[in-house]
């Protein structure tokens, strides 16, 4: 029987962004605390700045994590140290400088993190690529932040040793690399706004369906077969239900061919069954199997974005799909997390 499993590195990249998440509460309460703390209305304007940032970057985070498909704890030592950094920071043992300082560590942490999950992801497969593509924004803004960091840090530092300010050549300094990491974003990645939208997440789900069936159809391991079903399994059946929950309810007095959505998805999962239920060491029909379940996703992709979407673009403004794909998130996360606790 072919199992919905994850494979060690697939769970290893869940855990790192789950990690990343945990940071980034971090990030968001450290900046709250100190435009709380400044008097200088420069750096607490850039603070502000920062933490509106951050605040969508969370988003953008929880984004990614559902797309993935996995949902994970983060690591006991990563609450550890989110702990011991709270503790400090709440304190009066450290400067403002010192806790900026550590602050701009994190920012280099939370940076770090998120390139080497994207450069797990080229190792890993494809279609972990193609999840984790919003990620791409929240790690060119930490590097961002870490160039303003490092400005800040000299303002404050020479503050608090001379009483007197830096050369203004400072803000300048950091000014030229904002701008230079600006252009380093913008033809990088597009950025992400601050929600997506129903259509945008649904069409993220299909292309990461895509690029499974693409990579079943390049192996004929099959352990790698295995990962793969139980990769596209998961992701297919929470995709379906989520729709089923959310989206076509919503869409069903404007869309005539709702039904047939339905009546098509209920096809998918007995297909998913029945190929669970076989051994991909018959790599033949396994694959043959494979490829039937395919050309039905096709089929039911090309009629949701050929028409359906048409009927939300035309009865839907961009806030209501916006709050419909917050709705369509929480109900993935939640299916995610009943799925593994079965497994």
């Amino acid at each position: 029987m072919v199992a919905t499993l994850e494979d060690t590195k697939r769970q290893a990249i869940g855990m790192k962004l789950a990690d990343m998440k945990a940071l980034q509460k971090l990030l968001i309460a450290n900046e709250e605390m100190f435009i709380k703390s400044c008097n200088d209305a420069e750096l607490c304007d850039r603070f502000r700045d920062m933490l509106e940032d951050d605040r969508k970057n969370m988003g953008v985070l929880e984004t990614t994590i559902v797309q993935y498909g996995i949902q994970s704890e983060p690591q006991e030592t990563t609450t550890e140290m989110i702990e011991a950094v709270q503790k400090l920071m709440k304190g009066s043992e450290l400067t403002m400088f010192e806790k900026v300082s550590q602050h701009e560590l994190l920012k280099h942490k939370q940076t770090m993190a998120g390139l080497l999950v994207h450069k797990a992801a080229q190792v890993v497969g494809a279609d972990i690529e193609a999840a984790i593509t919003p990620l791409n924004t929240v790690n060119f803004e930490n590097r961002a932040h870490q160039e303003q960091l490092k400005g800040m840090l000299e303002v404050l530092g020479v503050r608090e040793l001379t009483g007197k300010d830096p050369d203004q050549g400072v803000w300048a300094r950091v000014q030229d690399g904002m701008a230079a990491m600006s252009g380093i974003i913008g033809s990088a990645v597009t950025r992400t706004k601050d929600e997506m939208n129903i259509i945008e997440l649904i069409s993220m789900d299909h292309r990461k369906v895509d690029t499974i069936f693409m990579e079943i159809e390049k192996t004929e391991d099959p352990q790698k077969l295995q990962e793969f079903f139980g990769q596209l399994y998961k992701d297919l059946s929470v995709h379906a239900e989520a729709e089923e929950q959310i989206v076509y309810p919503a869409v069903r007095s404007y869309y005539s061919d709702t039904q047939e959505l339905y009546n098509e998805q209920a096809e998918m999962k007995q297909m998913l069954s029945q190929i669970k239920a076989l051994n991909p060491h018959a790599t033949s029909e396994f694959k043959a199997q494979i490829a039937q379940l395919k050309a039905g996703v096709k089929a039911h992709v090309k009629q949701e974005e050929s028409d359906m979407f048409s009927k939300i673009r035309d009865h839907f403004s961009e806030a209501q799909m916006e709050q419909m794909a917050t709705q369509f998130k929480a109900a993935k996360s939640t299916l995610q997390q009943e799925m593994a606790s079965m497994s």
